[in-house]
């Protein structure tokens, strides 16, 4: 089952990309954004569920959707999109994992996934509001906002941790989809600052691990 989920979820990452590139290459981004912006709020929406079903089943590749809100989107309202569908979905994984415990997350995860979120619980993120925040940053959000979840943190605690690693990890790849669509090297070196932020952070955080 896990070997299926891996696979499914390379191709479904691989199936984003290509059709970013086929749609970028046939209509340009220019006509391809004025046909998403005459969707209104429909291309956000879209963009926001598919982001947060990929937080509560974590099998789902979810940095497609940064580059893609990046690339349809632009910066800001992209970035904007991104981190409301992580705050809102992330605090749902967490409230599913303390009210509901274990077996309800077992049964969205699967067997391996819980193995890992149960390891995290292992550190005592509760204790280290610091640590917390720094683990959040990394592509493992999905799985720490079920192990917090599931180690009593409180919500006061979680919420701070996740909106500071939010407000940066994500804008990494919206800014990459931003800059790459636009040729804008100020959306990249955003990318890079945050990357370089991203890093420091996320080592320090592993060092007291």
């Amino acid at each position: 089952m896990n070997k299926i989920q891996k696979v499914l979820s390379a191709v479904f990452f691989i199936a984003i990309l290509v059709l970013l590139i086929y749609l970028i290459q046939s209509y340009g981004i220019e006509p391809l954004r004025n046909q998403v912006e005459s969707m209104g709020i429909w291309a956000p929406f879209g963009i926001f569920i598919l982001r947060g079903i990929s937080i509560i089943l974590p099998a789902l590749p979810s940095s497609a959707y940064s580059l893609l809100a990046g690339s349809l989107l632009g910066f800001q309202k992209g970035y904007i999109t991104i981190i409301f569908s992580d705050m809102v979905f992330c605090q749902a994984a967490f409230f599913i994992a303390r009210y509901f415990g274990r077996n309800p997350v077992r049964r969205l995860v699967g067997a391996k996934a819980m193995k890992r979120i149960e390891s995290f619980n292992q550190n005592q993120l509760e204790e280290n509001f610091f640590l917390m925040t720094g683990l959040l940053m990394t592509g493992l959000f999905d799985f720490l906002s079920y192990a917090i979840g599931i180690g009593g943190t409180r919500w006061k605690i979680f919420t701070p941790a996740l909106l500071i690693s939010l407000l940066i990890s994500d804008s990494i790849l919206v800014a990459v989809g931003a800059g790459v669509s636009q040729g804008a090297g100020l959306f990249l070196g955003i990318a890079l600052l945050s990357m370089f932020a991203l890093a420091t952070i996320s080592g320090l955080a592993k060092r007291k691990m």
